[in-house]
């Protein structure tokens, strides 16, 4: 029974990460809802075996992560269009807010989109969760430097994304 109620707590608790995760890296849709899914059974099945010391985001990110690498490798001839579905957070905020908001995100999912999985799943850890990186490479599975070393290399993908929409920008208005 308390097994049980361990995974329905860990269920409630994480479903909403484990979603906002799973949308980062790039699932979409109905794929995104399957994910879900097994990104929990998963966790379910690997639950006495994880360290209850341990950060319990980070171990779901990693899960996440691998099940998303493999969904792409599998299924490499499908393409679902990216949409971004943000919600209004702050019920206060006007619609000019609230536009100006959902398309900051677009764009940010627009660069997240530019960068190579094995990258973004370490930004999105670092710069987005705000993991430390020993967590990060122990979750993932690589050594720290090369933690480090994708780290850097997705700061500077994503930077020359912006600086590339800047630059798209001023031809525009300037």
């Amino acid at each position: 029974m308390a097994l049980t109620a361990d995974l329905t707590a860990l269920y409630r608790a994480e479903f909403s990460y484990v979603w906002t995760v799973l949308y980062r890296l790039g699932a979409r849709g109905s794929d995104r809802e399957d994910l879900a899914q097994e990104v929990f059974a998963a966790a379910f099945k690997q639950w006495e075996r994880y360290d209850r010391a341990r950060a319990v985001r980070p171990w779901l990110f990693g899960i996440s992560y691998r099940l998303v690498r493999d969904f792409r490798r599998k299924h490499q001839h499908r393409f679902e269009e990216s949409t971004p579905d943000v919600t209004t957070e702050n019920g206060n905020e006007s619609a000019e807010d609230a536009v100006a908001r959902k398309q900051g995100l677009a764009l940010a999912l627009r660069g997240l989109e530019t960068l190579e999985l094995e990258r973004r799943a370490v930004f999105v850890m670092h710069d987005l969760d705000e993991h430390p990186m020993p967590v990060i490479a122990a979750e993932l599975g690589i050594p720290l430097n090369t933690a480090y070393s994708r780290l850097r290399l997705a700061r500077r993908d994503f930077n020359e994304f912006v600086a590339r929409l800047n630059a798209s920008n001023e031809v525009l208005h300037g």
